[in-house]
């Protein structure tokens, strides 16, 4: 099929051109003519393939340009390549699920947490997210053709479709076969405004903001002994969580005299802090103060009573930030997590999924972590063992969706072991071609250093694991299709049966343990 090129489909109607008008004769010409579909099958019979798959624009709003720009460029080497004779799809993606979609609904119907969410109805509430999706593709689509953009738009793809969610199931189904999903507990970044936490590769890249936080230099009593730890933190809200204190074994630390206190930091903080001509009283291996008890910020708390605080050693703390005296919350940390499992030290998990303190935080309870600053650094000054505070601006990460500043919180989600898979994958990324080559190593280094990764999210709009636990025998199983799902099942079927696999309607199905 060939279309010859109509000049007056280019002609201006008048010497005051209305581009917009001229664009929209231009695309009713491409259509009329069937330009498009000559294009999309001219290489149909070719023995070449080149394989072209989308990257999905969230469909959640009109594009912006950077989504042309993108766009563009693709739309560029389609071309080129059905210029040399390759067949390809042409399909066009569109990215559906997920918290881009349910923070834009929230806004709509004016709900601001997830109790709020559940007191509308989570069912018509994902029906929204299913009605915004569906109205900003259309509108996404649209642009595109005004772009110059010749996809096959009748057969789009969109990741909310059951196809999606039932071959991502069959996937877990087999990470589930081979023994690598695994329900755990970690101490991770938690939004308390979404209600959820979020993996490493999530607040990596556009994950940190820089913001001003109070940080506090607090004296923490050595047990048996008239001198006090030098501890500094950047969030006073994690301090009732303290447990731990780490030191580096192989720094110099000393022991300083200020105002007839005697104070514990490193020597390379003391300057910093104190000045050169700090009173320094002794010099010491960090070593020497391992295994040292003190009285925590907060013994007096009921959660705390059975704790005995020590020292540990950790190699990476550094005294050019902070004291060289480590704070160490298990409940509030990456790292901290990671050295109470290796010292085998006790858990607080101070917050629930909205960030307030649980019971157990005496005049802490019911509040958010981020509202008690003030009245934790008016408690510690009563108690007298604050020394200063300090405004200090760092990069902290955000909710990359919402904005919020985030937390770390002790939480148990579903995970896919990565060392047993960590191999495999890298071997797959060695055979394929990068361009620019320097992609391969980044994403190599990626995979190397990758933690297990965190799949379940607490959330309404996305895909529902497939995962059925038993509170009786503490198991769990997989379901790998919705037909598997359907000849296990021994109640809620009707209630499912004819709805897409997402919250609520996938809550109602029970299967036999």
């Amino acid at each position: 099929m060939t279309a010859g090129r109509d000049q007056e489909v280019f002609k201006p109607v008048s010497n005051d051109v209305d581009f917009p008008e001229m664009e929209s004769r231009l695309l009713q010409w491409w259509e009329e003519s069937g330009l498009r579909h000559a294009y999309l099958e001219k290489n149909d019979d070719s023995d070449e393939r080149f394989s072209f798959l989308d990257g999905p624009i969230t469909a959640n709003n009109p594009m912006g340009v950077h989504h042309a720009w993108g766009r563009t460029y693709k739309d560029l080497f389609q071309r080129y390549k059905t210029m040399q004779g390759f067949a390809q799809r042409y399909q066009n993606g569109f990215d559906c699920q997920g918290l881009w979609v349910e923070v834009e609904v929230e806004k709509e119907l004016g709900l601001n947490s997830k109790t709020e969410i559940e007191d509308y109805g989570i069912a018509p509430f994902v029906q929204k997210c299913k009605e915004r999706v569906r109205r900003f593709s259309a509108i996404q689509t649209e642009q595109s053709k005004r772009l110059g953009y010749w996809m096959d738009w009748e057969n789009s793809y969109f990741t909310m479709s059951e196809e999606n969610n039932y071959t991502i199931w069959h996937f877990l189904k087999i990470m589930y076969e081979r023994g690598l999903i695994y329900r755990g507990h970690d101490s991770m970044p938690w939004c308390t405004r979404c209600g959820t936490g979020l993996s490493e590769h999530e607040i990596v890249t556009e994950g940190y903001k820089g913001m001003t936080h109070t940080s506090l230099y607090v004296r923490l009593p050595v047990a048996g002994k008239d001198a006090s730890l030098v501890v500094w933190t950047t969030t006073p809200w994690t301090l009732p969580a303290n447990v731990a204190v780490a030191v580096n074994p192989e720094e110099t630390y000393v022991e300083v005299q200020i105002d007839g206190e005697h104070l514990i930091l490193a020597e390379q903080a003391a300057l910093r802090i104190f000045g050169e001509d700090v009173d320094i009283r002794s010099r010491f291996p960090g070593s020497r103060l391992v295994g040292e008890h003190y009285r925590g910020p907060f013994s007096e708390l009921p959660v705390q009573q059975d704790i005995e605080p020590v020292v540990i050693p950790w190699e990476e703390a550094d005294p050019q930030e902070g004291t060289g005296c480590v704070h160490i919350a298990p409940g509030c940390g990456k790292e901290d997590f990671e050295l109470g499992g290796e010292f085998d030290l006790p858990v607080l998990a101070p917050l629930d999924e909205f960030g307030n303190f649980l019971s157990g935080y005496g005049f802490l309870v019911g509040q958010g972590a981020w509202d008690t600053s003030e009245k934790i650094i008016e408690n510690l000054h009563g108690k007298e063992i604050l020394i200063r505070t300090e405004d200090i601006t760092h990069r902290y990460p955000v909710c990359w969706r919402c904005g919020e500043e985030l937390v770390f919180r002790l939480v148990s989600e579903w995970f896919i072991d990565m060392d047993q898979w960590r191999e495999e994958i890298m071997d797959v990324a060695k055979q394929i071609h990068w361009i620019p080559e320097f992609g391969k190593e980044r994403e190599l280094d990626w995979l190397r250093n990758m933690d297990d990764w965190m799949i379940s999210k607490k959330r309404y709009w996305g895909l529902a694991l497939p995962i059925w636990t038993c509170d009786e025998c503490d198991s769990f199983e997989v379901m790998g299709s919705q037909q598997e799902l359907k000849q296990r099942t021994v109640q809620g079927w009707d209630k499912f049966e004819g709805h897409t696999p997402h919250r609520p309607w996938v809550d109602e199905v029970k299967i036999e343990c």
